[in-house]
């Protein structure tokens, strides 16, 4: 065994060989995705005209899902996909860390809800291949979003069964709706009709559309003058989780 040089300062490693790839298991992820179709999929049904970093969607979601993929935990780690001939067998344009980042943040929460879209149809088109059990079962694991706060003041965040301080996409989207119309943006717990989608594993919220005395009695009764608002909360909450 020869002794270790004391001039290892002066190597560099360099990959600039033009034909390598550095992920290889990304050809096999790169022709799936040529076979379903999704980037054309992702810029059909992702409508971020006129936002910023908008254009051309379907590429971007693929660099990032490729850089994954290849093991990226953040934006700057998609220069991966760049190294040696990578870019060449992914089928799509790599773009950059900056204009994955202005991309990313010109998403709202209806546009989040169009990928969703794209999901159930691509997960349709794998089906429609053969990526299905088959005749055999599936069995679907539902679990919630919890999307982490780094502060105190962010509206209806608190600490769940992650431990961690957060809130999930459907509370917050009832909570920027309530705050538009003037309505308290306080969380409490209590009773709710959304028992059994919860218990289900399903995300869901219950709303109020009215006021009233003597709950759960025979005296029970509403409040006429509260149905106005409780009309606009509603209407408020469905263009929140509907925007474009």
């Amino acid at each position: 065994m020869s002794s270790v040089s004391r001039r290892l300062d002066r190597i560099r490693v360099t990959f600039d060989e033009p034909t390598l790839v550095a992920n290889a298991g990304l050809v096999l992820i790169a022709t799936l995705v040529a076979r379903l179709g999704i980037e054309q999929l992702v810029d059909a049904r992702v409508r971020l005209g006129g936002r910023v970093g908008g254009a051309l969607p379907g590429r971007k979601v693929l660099t990032l899902v490729h850089a994954i993929c290849a093991g990226a935990s953040h934006i700057d780690h998609a220069n991966v996909l760049r190294a040696g001939g990578t870019s060449a067998v992914l089928g799509h344009r790599v773009m950059a860390p900056s204009t994955l980042g202005t991309f990313l943040r010109s998403f709202t929460f209806g546009h989040v809800r169009q990928l969703e879209a794209v999901m159930a149809e691509v997960l349709r088109r794998a089906w429609a291949m053969g990526a299905g059990p088959g005749s055999d079962r599936l069995v679907v694991d539902v679990d919630s979003t919890i999307c982490e706060v780094a502060g105190k003041k962010k509206h209806g965040a608190s600490f769940g069964y992650t431990k961690v301080r957060g809130y999930h996409p459907l509370v917050a989207a009832v909570l920027r709706a309530r705050s538009s119309i003037g309505l308290p943006v306080t969380t409490a717990d209590g009773s709710t009709d959304a028992n059994a989608a919860l218990a289900a594993g399903i995300p869901a919220v219950a709303l109020g559309c009215c006021q009233g005395e003597d709950m759960h009695a025979p005296t029970e009764r509403i409040r006429a003058d509260s149905i106005a608002t409780g009309a606009a909360q509603l209407r408020a909450v469905l263009a929140e989780l509907l925007e474009p």
